[in-house]
């Protein structure tokens, strides 16, 4: 593994919570063993980070499968039905995506617990059907679903919060499922599973709060609002995986979400109507309407300054850039702003016409924030493809852009090299014109295109794409970071890469670091600035999501 290379104070706070982790976690003989609750401890000032490990079995699915295997209870039917060509054997399994555009494996989640150089304390595993406590509560990701498994805070630091879902290991299909209480009888998928968001406190306990939201797709990223008397979750993710228009409940469950923590057991609960939190549409720009809640694909989401903020990266709708939740209705006249000072956080489902629902959609509650891009994908001629979001203050912002995850041709490798805005963005407020400007953006150390080995994971070129196995860094996903005693800034991200993996979402990726000076401003004084990387999954895993760990409350971060 590569060592962060710190300045010496924060080289002491490395060690010291070193040595504090291993004392508090007395009994733990390796860096690599695993927890599944009984003693476990997170130490405020280590890094999480979620992991998704796949089930490497053969038996996972026999060629020849239908794909989709449950396309029959669609209207549409099944189509030109075909065959999935490889089995379950790790990564081949992923080649057929190439036959079934919902096709996934859902897999196991741990959250290993890390030294902000990036030694691996210990693990905790979310509760799963392979467990003898599964009954406590299950939850799972869909392994090749790149946007996964974000992590968050809760507002008063006590606990970590993400997404999955309500399905046993190695089911199939599943990120594409619909909900059972939003099902689209268009979806090719076939099959229903609720979301959930999952809550972990600092000694590795777990609630689980299902939900109708996110149906024939994705639940992202949650952060839970529990500061005075608030007691509710927002989250990000994306919904729809049927013909259009989408049913009511798929629009009323996709973007962002406000949901309500529910105390009982995941068998004794019964979501209800998805309550969204905010809605974006290109209308407020004065532009004509995209697919109705196709404009909320959201990734990442954040809480600075009592504003909540979102960013969408990904898909052919809407924009990708940065939004926020407008709570005043005075930020943004023409739907580009920053946020009113002393607004205060949602604190209620957002309000609709359920009349016009199906034909207007959600009405518009969001702001591109000023300077962000606020050209419609459609028609842009340069599109970003924003991820994680963080501030280092209230004229500073960190966002990961992910790349465009292009893999189509033998080019893979040097159009993944030649991009110029995917990698970490810095931004800055110019006061004098109250929008953001981009500073510039970090790629030193990242190796953008340049393809690495992972043990035992194939070389060469992978048949089925006639490119190569090997992956590449395309971009950041998820980050976090924290303000350091000698005004600069240290950030953790995890990598996107594109390859010829039938699915490059399957490829192992990296957890990087990089220190940022905070007063710099132009590319020129950040010229030395380089990320380390200081993990990789290893064969058959995946890296998704990156916070600090829970503690006690506000005082520990």
């Amino acid at each position: 593994m590569t060592k962060l290379l710190l300045g010496h104070s924060f080289r002491q706070r490395i060690v010291a919570a070193m040595v504090i982790g291993a004392l508090a976690v007395s009994g733990i003989a390796s860096a690599d063993d695993y927890s599944h609750g009984h003693g476990f401890q997170f130490l405020p000032g280590n890094l999480v980070v979620s992991r998704a490990v796949y089930d490497n079995k053969s038996s996972n699915i026999a060629v020849g499968t239908i794909l989709a295997p449950n396309c029959a209870n669609t209207t549409g039917g099944c189509g030109a039905a075909t065959g999935a060509p490889y089995d379950g054997t790790y990564p081949y399994v992923w080649n057929n995506d190439l036959y079934d555009g919902s096709f996934g494996i859902t897999a196991r989640i741990f959250l290993d617990q890390l030294t902000p150089d990036g030694w691996r304390i210990n693990s905790l595993e979310v509760p799963n059907s392979s467990l003898p406590t599964a009954m406590a509560g299950e939850l799972v990701t869909s392994f090749s679903s790149k946007s996964e498994l974000a992590l968050n805070l809760s507002l008063d630091h006590k606990y970590l919060t993400f997404m999955g879902y309500v399905a046993p290991v190695n089911a199939l299909d599943v990120s594409n499922s619909n909900t059972a209480g939003a099902v689209d009888p268009t979806n090719p998928d076939g099959q229903n599973f609720h979301r959930a968001v999952a809550t972990v406190d600092r000694h590795g306990r777990f609630s689980f709060t299902e939900t109708n939201a996110y149906s024939g797709n994705n639940g992202r990223a949650a952060i839970l609002n529990n500061r005075g008397n608030a007691d509710y979750f927002y989250t990000a993710g994306n919904a729809g995986n049927g013909s259009n228009p989408q049913p009511e409940g798929v629009v009323l469950g996709a973007g962002a979400q406000f949901i309500t923590p529910v105390p009982l057991p995941e068998v004794s609960q019964t979501p209800g109507v998805s309550t969204p939190v905010a809605s974006f549409s290109l209308t407020a720009l004065g532009q004509k309407a995209d697919k109705i809640g196709k404009d909320d694909n959201f990734r990442g989401m954040t809480v600075f300054d009592n504003v909540l903020y979102y960013t969408k990266g990904s898909g052919g709708n809407g924009i990708n850039t940065v939004y926020f939740v407008d709570t005043t209705g005075k930020a943004c006249p023409n739907g580009v702003g920053v946020p009113v000072p002393g607004a205060a956080l949602p604190s209620a489902p957002l309000p609709y016409d359920a009349s016009t629902l199906a034909k207007t959609g959600l009405p518009t509650n969001m702001c591109v924030l000023a300077g962000f891009p606020s050209t419609p994908n459609k028609t842009a001629t340069t599109v970003a493809y924003p991820f994680g979001i963080w501030f280092a203050d209230a004229n500073t912002v960190y966002v990961a852009d992910e790349g465009d995850g292009y893999a189509g041709g033998s080019d893979l490798y040097t159009h993944a090299a030649a991009q110029t805005t995917a990698g970490l963005q810095k931004w800055v407020f110019d006061a004098a014109t109250q929008s953001w400007k981009l500073a510039y953006t970090l790629q030193a150390g990242l190796g953008l295109g340049k393809p690495y080995t992972v043990r035992d994971y194939p070389t060469g070129t992978n048949a089925a794409t006639n490119l190569p196995w090997s992956p590449a860094t395309d971009g950041l996903r998820n980050i976090t970071g924290r303000v350091d005693r000698d005004g600069k800034v240290t950030l953790w991200a995890v990598t996107s890469t594109v390859s010829g993996n039938g699915d490059t979402g399957a490829d192992p990726n990296r957890l990087v670091a990089i220190r940022d000076d905070l007063k710099n401003t132009t590319a020129t004084a950040a010229a030395k600035e380089s990320f380390v990387t200081l993990r990789g999954a290893k064969f058959g895993e995946v890296l998704r999501g990156v916070s600090f760990a829970p503690g006690d409350g506000d005082h520990d971060h």
